[in-house]
């Protein structure tokens, strides 16, 4: 309080402005005497409370302050504020007030020069200064002045502000945002209140003109003096200790010192309503401009001046700009330059962090990138995204991919580079040793053309569930997919991205190998099953019509899965070629991607040279070696033929060369290319260059001075002398001028020449990325389309490991939202099979479900036990094993009541399937489970009756007793042991009939009556399936079981033959024979059975053709059909009432008059037929002559 009483004094003697008055009353004060009077701090102070003491004066008599210009009425405020001898009290008490001129409105657009008091106000709060007293008040005064400039830029007087204001602004909120001395509240509250800032500032990108604002910017450039809205991280001489620590506390006083210098003109503060800023522009572009390049600069990992800490400001702050500026950052091409480069490559970067916090926001901030500027991305997330799915795979898998486990066999096969149409797949690479795993931050985005290494480490924990959240994020929207195929696995120069990710989302799903925390697995299973559900569900919504149409301005979708075609076609030429380059050719011939295009201008080595060279899958070592053997001399003219070295320095042209193929090692082959090169790059007119011969020693010089300069076991370095003296005379006899050698010299000092397999480390980072931007001005924007053109093609490549995880998910989660989401999975990927014509799908779904079902039986009995029957609320229930078991298995009758519902209606999508359909029928059939029309036969001679579960059973011998107490005795002993059980009925408990209650629900909810009757409805194609399956299945249970028996030696010839009676082959034979569209195929069928069986069941089969004849006689017409009716008749012969039947059945076809049908298709099938008749009947004669009248002619004779 006693360092502020001076300022308490309620009398103060101004002497500021004793000079104007004594001019005015015309008396002459001395220069002496005036300095004494205004000398020491007390009359600064003083004049600093004159000032508020004019402002009382001038406002005294003023009816409307508000017609008073602004500057004046602030400035007293100002000159306190920035005033060294105000103390932190007083300074917070000044900027309170100008907080309450902005809250209360006063502070207005349309205040009195207002542009020139902003100026003011901005050059003030950004050059504060103050007394310390404590470093609790101190902080008051930052957070006020935090408050006075947020009022100031987010407030309604805003848009006044130019850049420059804006950027001194930005910087001092920015500055104590990284002031680490600063307490935590301060920093975060500085924080947010950089976020207000940067979204009122970014969010105008809204409103701005972007050809009006560039122009402005170029201008800004050209015109603007040096310095002007440029903020420039300052780099002192204790930027190693804390370059984060920029605000000074000591005893005297508190300086914000900003780590980003603004250096604009300097602003004089004046109490006078001037308006130097009147035709000053708007703040727009260049402000924005500044900001966002100095927060990119400080993502920069590795720039040492920065921390981590730092870092995560800047991430937060970019950020939220993106997010504030949305898809318009886009528009701004200068903006847009500065995200690509060097924005995304210092995010990339980041995003390897093994700092959780900064990798947090560092994939946020990608995220968000990616949301707004998607469209002019193409290559960037491509790299990103083939580095996510590098970083989230398992080699320990058992479902490894094909790179992978070409890398773990020690072939490198990927790497995750940035130049993404370099080799992967299939591509193997040189050995060599690589560094350890984590050891750069940028291992992942290496060029692939690099040398083989060990693979990055999986991530796991935290870091595997971040990156996965940051996957879901980027994919959140419906035409992802679709784009990344359409993108991606349609172009020649990129990976099969769509491919790539659905093969590591199915893998995912299923448990992992490495150890890990139950919650964290499980939530990635979760996150990867979700985006397999969403990637489906989008495309059913799209095979629904929600999909829009293909924009014209895309290439065509036909061309694009040509070219997808004729990508595969190149993978696997490259793949031949990189194991042996002649039969890597050859295909290529064969296939015709080379030589298609000879003419007189284009020979077949050059043909072979242009795929080679634009061909960026094939191994740079083999391609060395190849083009420079000695057979191939016309193709290496051609291949260096293709490269344009006109007003291209030696170093340069050389370093573009040897960035395309790996130098052999060789000295022959050396020589050759050296040589080459030397013809080529003089044909180009480089200056100063005589001839050949000194192209080509000035070759040889390069690659050596390249080898000095970078080799780490050359000790003494050639020196620039060294070098020109080494090259004397060579020039046609002459020197090349120092000037010539010495940026030849300097270009490779400062510029290594990397050939492809040594681009490693960092060094090999910032070449791929150069190579990066290079494709990305060629390979366009990013295609967004959320059509439906290409959804049957991605169908067909991803659809069954899609269903197997679906299944797998739907069988081993627990959660219910789960279950649903797999439910709903099921039935979209069964809707896309039907409307895609795909049975192949639709069968392995009713595969899938069935398995899930547990309806599904290994072994059916042959003779069903006895179940009890119950009563309830009047219904009969038979209590089985599998109705209690079906009744407790809940996921098992949500899989049921999901399979039928698809198939109902969907039949003729069905194929394969039909088998589980029917085993299903087969076994609920076995356990009385079937509704009641479905377990009831025809059996064409006493109407429609229940299918019996068992058959007669003959009866019993009596067995004679012996008698005797003894015998009695034992009998009753033993009768508990030895009677038959086969009769006897377990009791049900009421927890076995609730369970048979829910089967019976979930049965009724499946609507198996309504799949019957649909199935003889099927089309040819479907119909035929399902007989087959039936077939199948009756087949095994009755011809291949009896087989089996007879083999095993169960039936025995010494005894009469007893056919055994199974109850499911009947239902089997009882739904085909309803399946009367393929009657012929049951026809055919029957007349194959055993005859025994045929004549056991005989009458039955004429009684049926007879009803059948009668009523839909027209069904007959070819002789084929004909034939397959007299063979089922020729088959029951030996039954007599079916012969009898079927002799009938003949007769009614051949009567005199209108109801003849006896065609020239049946008139031998009748003949035939007939004669068996009679052949039948002779034998028939034969055997039932009694015995006794053979031997009458003996017995007469006797």
């Amino acid at each position: 309080m006693r360092k502020n009483s001076r300022w308490a004094s309620s009398t103060h003697f101004v002497r500021s402005k004793d000079s104007t008055l004594g001019s005015k009353l015309g008396l002459r004060i001395s220069a002496s005497n005036y300095a004494s009077q205004t000398s020491g701090r007390g009359n600064r102070e003083a004049e600093l409370m004159g000032g508020f003491q004019e402002l009382k004066r001038t406002v005294r008599g003023v009816d409307d302050i508000t017609t008073i210009g602004l500057p004046t009425i602030l400035a007293p405020f100002f000159a306190l504020i920035r005033s060294p001898l105000s103390t932190g009290p007083i300074t917070s008490a000044a900027l309170s007030a100008l907080h309450s001129l902005f809250v209360c409105g006063f502070i207005s657009p349309t205040s009195i020069a207002l542009d020139h008091a902003l100026v003011e106000l901005s050059s003030t709060v950004s050059h504060c200064k103050f007394e310390a007293i404590d470093t609790s008040g101190d902080e008051v005064v930052l957070l006020k002045i935090m408050a006075i400039i947020e009022d100031c830029l987010c407030g309604n007087v805003g848009s006044v502000l130019g850049d420059i204001e804006v950027c001194e602004m930005l910087e001092t909120v920015l500055t104590t945002c990284c002031q680490i001395r600063l307490s935590e509240t301060l920093r975060r509250s500085a924080e947010n209140t950089m976020h207000a800032l940067v979204r009122t500032v970014f969010s105008r990108l809204h409103y701005l003109d972007p050809a009006t604002e560039e122009a402005k910017l170029r201008t800004t450039d050209e015109d603007a003096p040096e310095g002007e809205i440029k903020l420039i991280v300052s780099a002192n001489s204790k930027a190693t200790e804390e370059a984060s620590e920029e605000v000074t506390v000591d005893s005297q006083e508190v300086t914000t010192e900003n780590p980003m210098e603004l250096k604009p003109e300097p602003v004089a503060i004046s109490p006078t309503p001037v308006n130097p800023a009147a035709d000053r522009p708007q703040y727009g572009l260049p402000s924005i401009l500044e900001l966002l390049r100095v927060l990119v600069n400080v993502l920069d990992p590795t720039d040492q001046q920065h921390t981590d800490s730092t870092r995560l400001v800047a991430l937060s702050i970019l950020n939220t700009a993106f997010e504030a500026s949305g898809r318009r950052i886009a528009e701004f091409p200068s903006l847009e330059a500065l995200v690509l480069d060097p924005g995304c490559k210092y995010l990339f970067q980041l995003a390897r962090s093994d700092n959780t916090s900064v990798l947090h926001l560092s994939l946020r901030t990608i995220s968000t990138v990616f949301d707004t500027m998607r469209h002019r991305l193409k290559l960037q997330q491509e790299l990103f995204l083939a580095f996510t799915i590098d970083r989230l795979a398992l080699p320990s898998s058992p479902h490894l991919r094909g790179s992978h486990a070409a890398a773990l066999a020690g072939k490198r096969s990927y790497t995750g580079s940035p130049r993404t149409n370099t080799p992967r797949s299939g591509t193997p690479m040189s050995h060599s040793k690589g560094g350890p795993d984590g050891e750069r931050p940028d291992q992942e985005f290496e060029s692939a053309a690099a040398p083989s290494r060990i693979l990055i480490a999986p991530a796991r924990g935290e870091t595997r569930n971040l990156i996965l959240e940051t996957l879901s994020q980027i994919s959140r929207y419906p035409s992802f997919m679709v784009d990344l195929y359409a993108n991606y696995d349609c172009d020649i120069n990129c990976e099969n991205l769509f491919e790539r990710l659905i093969d590591f989302l199915t893998k995912a799903v299923y448990p992992t190998d490495y150890p890990a925390e139950d919650a964290q697995q499980r939530n990635a299973q979760y996150l990867c099953l979700d985006l397999l559900l969403a990637f489906v569900n989008d495309m059913a919504a799209r095979a629904e019509g929600v999909s829009e149409m293909w924009t014209p301005d895309f290439p065509t979708p036909e061309s694009l899965i040509q070219t997808k075609s004729q990508k595969k076609l190149i993978l696997s030429g490259a793949s031949r070629f990189n194991a042996k380059p002649k039969s890597g050719i050859a295909f290529l011939e064969e296939n015709k991607l080379i030589y298609t295009d000879l003419s007189e201008d284009i020979t077949k080595a050059r043909s072979l040279a242009y795929f080679l060279k634009g061909c960026t899958r094939l191994d740079k070592r083999l391609l060395g070696d190849y083009i420079s053997k000695p057979d191939n001399i016309e193709l290496l003219k051609a291949f260096i033929g293709l490269f344009d070295f006109r007003n291209k320095p030696i170093a340069d042209a050389l370093r573009e060369l040897l960035e395309s193929f790996r130098l052999p090692g060789e000295a022959q082959q050396i020589s050759r290319i050296t040589e080459t090169f030397a013809s080529a790059y003089f044909a180009s007119g480089p200056a100063e260059i005589k001839n050949e011969d000194a192209v080509y020693v000035l070759a040889y010089s390069v690659i050596m001075l390249n080898t000095d300069l970078h080799n780490p076991q050359v000790r003494k370095r050639m020196t620039i002398e060294d070098y020109q003296r080494n090259l004397r005379q060579v020039n046609d006899g002459d020197n090349f001028s120092s000037e010539f050698l010495l940026n030849i010299y300097d270009s490779i000092r400062k510029r290594e020449i990397v050939m492809p397999e040594e681009h490693t480390g960092q060094l090999g980072f910032e070449h791929a990325w150069k190579e990066l931007l290079t494709r990305s001005r060629q390979a366009g924007n990013y295609m967004i389309c959320n059509s439906s053109v290409f959804d049957v093609e991605m169908f067909k490549i991803v659809w069954k490991p899609v269903i197997s995880a679906i299944a797998y998910a739907f069988i081993s989660f627990e959660e219910e939202y789960i279950i649903q989401r797999s439910i709903a999975g099921f039935r979209q990927c069964a809707t896309l099979a039907g409307r895609f014509h795909l049975p192949d799908v639709f069968d392995f779904v009713v595969v899938s479900l069935s398995e899930a079902t547990s309806l599904l039986s290994d072994v059916t009995p042959a003779q069903v036990p006895n179940y009890p029957l119950i009563e309830v609320e009047g219904q009969s229930l038979t209590v089985s094993n599998l109705s209690v078991k079906f009744g407790t298995n809940f996921k098992g009758q949500l899989a049921a009541v999901v399979l039928f519902n698809i198939v109902n209606g969907n039949g003729n999508a069905l194929r394969e399937g039909w088998t589980q359909i029917f085993e299903m029928f087969q076994n609920l059939f076995l356990h009385s489970l079937l509704p009641t029309r479905m377990l009831q036969m025809e059996d064409f001679l006493g109407g429609v009756s229940m299918i019996p579960l068992r058959g007669s059973v003959p009866p019993r011998p009596v067995t004679r007793s012996e008698g005797g107490l003894l015998s009695a005795l034992s009998s009753y002993l033993m009768t508990p042991y030895n009677s038959s059980t086969e009769h006897l009925v377990p009791e049900a408990t009421d927890s076995d009939i609730e369970n048979t209650l829910c089967t019976i629900d979930c049965i009724s909810s499946c609507r198996l009556e309504e799949l019957y009757s649909q199935i003889m409805q099927l089309d040819i194609d479907a119909l035929i399936a399902a007989v087959r399956a039936l077939e199948a299945l009756a087949h095994e249970r009755t011809v291949t079981k009896l087989k089996q028996e007879s083999d095993d030696g169960l039936t025995h010839s010494d005894k009469a033959f007893s056919l055994p009676y199974d109850p499911a082959s009947v239902f089997l034979l009882e739904t085909m024979s309803s399946l009367r569209d393929q009657v012929y195929v049951s026809f055919d069928l029957l007349s194959g059975l055993p005859q025994v069986i045929a004549s056991s069941v005989g009458e039955q089969v004429v009684s049926g053709l007879s009803l059948l004849l009668q009523k839909h006689r027209e069904i007959i017409s070819s002789q084929t059909e004909w034939n397959l009716v007299f063979a089922l008749m020729r088959s029951t012969l030996t039954n007599p009432e079916a012969a009898r039947l079927s002799f009938d059945l003949i007769t009614s076809i051949v009567p005199d008059g209108s109801d003849q049908c006896v065609t020239i298709d049946n008139f031998s099938g009748l003949v035939m037929i007939l004669d068996d008749f009679m052949t039948t009947a002779g034998t028939w004669t034969e055997r039932s002559q009694p015995k006794g009248r053979r031997l009458e002619p003996l017995t007469s004779a006797k």
